[in-house]
């Protein structure tokens, strides 16, 4: 017998490129193979995608609720600040009033205190002219008018003289100078009042002199 020999026409291996170009994976598991690891990768991938995104929601939600926490911590921290810097502020300012006051009354009593003896001196030339005449003189009445304008602006400024004759004897408010009896008033009573003392608001600017009963 003899052998059959198989010949491969051109027409036979066109065909079979014609077959190969219409489908790739004909005739090959390999390219089979390859397909479904692809689609299995494509899977996967996709997996992951839809997982990050629901990650980054979770990251993103908790820095919103973390995000005013910090906000309440700052503000409150800043309102502590500005609370005691408020605290500050009114204490220096009450301060700074006082010290202002302060001054100023100690500058007043020192101005008063050199004004009072010519007071007295107006006071001792008044009762000098009225014990020497009797008579009504304009120029006596013009003296007087100024005496009591000369008092009148002092009591508008806060000084007032202190009541002496007839009240108990007070050191805080009295010096004094003398003893005396008197059948008119109990013992440690105010008998005369040799100079007359002054207070500036409620503070002492000169103390009375006076005599008291024994």
């Amino acid at each position: 017998m003899g052998k059959k020999i198989k010949i491969e026409t051109d027409e036979d291996e066109k065909q079979d490129d014609i077959i190969e170009d219409e489908n790739p994976d004909y005739g090959t598991q390999d390219s089979a193979d390859d397909v479904i690891e692809e689609e299995a990768e494509k899977a996967e991938s996709e997996e992951e995608s839809e997982e990050k995104p629901e990650e980054e929601s979770k990251t993103e939600d908790e820095g919103v609720e973390a995000f005013p926490e910090k906000i309440q911590a700052k503000f409150a921290e800043m309102n502590e600040r500005h609370l005691r810097l408020m605290a500050e502020f009114e204490n220096f300012r009450k301060r700074s009033e006082k010290e202002k006051d302060m001054m100023f009354e100690t500058g007043a009593k020192s101005v008063i205190e050199k004004i009072l003896p010519t007071l007295d001196n107006f006071e001792r030339a008044l009762d000098m002219a009225k014990n020497g005449d009797a008579k009504p003189d304009p120029f006596m009445e013009g003296m007087e008018k100024v005496y009591k304008q000369f008092t009148d602006a002092l009591t508008e400024m806060g000084v007032k003289p202190i009541e002496a004759v007839g009240k108990p004897f007070d050191p805080n408010f009295h010096n004094a100078v003398m003893q005396e009896e008197s059948e008119e008033y109990e013992s440690g009573t105010v008998l005369k009042e040799l100079q007359k003392g002054y207070l500036y608001r409620d503070s002492i600017v000169r103390h009375s002199m006076v005599s008291v009963v024994q």
